[in-house]
């Protein structure tokens, strides 16, 4: 049996849905106010909603020892994708017991019970450039000098932790994913890319960084667990587009008009400011941060040639992927 954790999410509800249609025999776990319908929704999205009945939900939280080890009762391979996702400094020790304390406990679950192989899914983010380097691939490593998002600094922790757990004798393979798009959660994540450019968002900032479907993720993901391959990190990027390539490219799959005006650095470095203020005054929760503001600026080049080498795999063109997400957007907004 295989065990996924954040089967709620959009890698892992997708991942689920892969490994279903194999025939695969899946646990889940997930958190108590966890939305399961959100991934019922996607099964529908996809297809086949039958499929959802065979998953087997194990309520479990990833610093709940006991109920985790429940949940590791005859496992063979975990998948896990399960992330506490917040770019809010103020919400660091959240991140660090979920990304980094639920990730240690993955870990050692996985030692204990002697899983046969550990995929856990990083982020681009624990990736620096190096000098000289045209592109970031696999050897280039965490810089503590740069401005990282708290999410990021917990991410790099939640890596040491599956390489301790490879030093104890853990096989494993990391997943470095870049911006990942995907269909079915149209309020989150790049999900949001699509509803906010269908009320016709007109801005875009103008970084440049990787993309990738998140079928190829999945696809990768599975490939790589059931190889031989061990104890390996891999850049995850289809194509390094700038964020008005890809607005541009949803706008016209949504039939809509792209965005129209850059948020320059200088910009955004002001409106994350105002964002603060506002926040302080209204006594609410900002919505931008000098993390994500100076990322949304960076222009970052990943490399995507050691996992196209070792699993000889060619990557879904963003194209493709941003219009068939669009119809699926489209086609789940007619139904609500």
């Amino acid at each position: 049996m295989i065990l996924v954790t954040g089967g709620t999410g959009l890698v892992g509800a997708h991942l689920l849905f892969s490994l279903l249609q194999k025939g695969e025999k899946v646990r889940a776990i997930h958190r108590k106010n966890s939305n399961l319908n959100s991934v019922k929704s996607l099964f529908e999205l996809l297809g086949n909603t039958s499929l959802y009945d065979k998953i087997e939900w194990k309520e479990a939280n990833l610093i709940d020892i006991p109920k985790l080890s429940e949940a590791f009762q005859d496992i063979k391979k975990v998948y896990h994708a399960a992330a506490y996702v917040s770019f809010n400094p103020k919400h660091y020790q959240k991140l660090v017991k979920s990304n980094v304390e639920g990730t240690a406990n993955i870990v050692n679950l996985s030692l204990h019970f002697d899983i046969e192989k550990l995929c856990y899914f990083s982020s681009v983010a624990t990736l620096s450039p190096l000098p000289g380097n045209e592109q970031i691939d696999e050897e280039c490593y965490w810089n503590t000098e740069e401005d990282s998002s708290v999410y990021a600094i917990t991410k790099y922790a939640a890596e040491m932790e599956v390489w301790r757990g490879t030093q104890e004798g853990l096989k494993s393979v990391i997943l470095n994913p870049g911006i990942i798009l995907g269909s079915g959660f149209w309020n989150s994540g790049t999900g949001a890319f699509f509803s906010r450019i269908y009320k016709n968002l007109n801005y875009y900032p103008t970084g440049v960084t990787g993309f990738v479907a998140v079928e190829d993720v999945v696809s990768i993901a599975e490939k790589l667990t059931e190889s031989t391959i061990e104890n390996e990190r891999f850049v995850i990027v289809a194509e390094n587009r700038s964020f008005q390539d890809i607005f541009s490219l949803i706008a016209t799959a949504l039939n809509k008009k792209p965005p129209q005006k850059a948020l320059n650095p200088w910009l955004l470095q002001l409106l994350w400011r105002i964002d603060k203020m506002r926040s302080i005054i209204t006594f609410s929760e900002p919505q931008l941060f000098k993390s994500t503001a100076t990322a949304a600026s960076r222009k970052r080049y990943f490399s995507n040639h050691k996992v196209t080498e070792k699993l000889s795999f060619s990557f879904t063109k963003l194209e493709t992927s941003i219009n068939r997400i669009a119809k699926d957007f489209i086609a789940q907004s007619k139904n609500t």
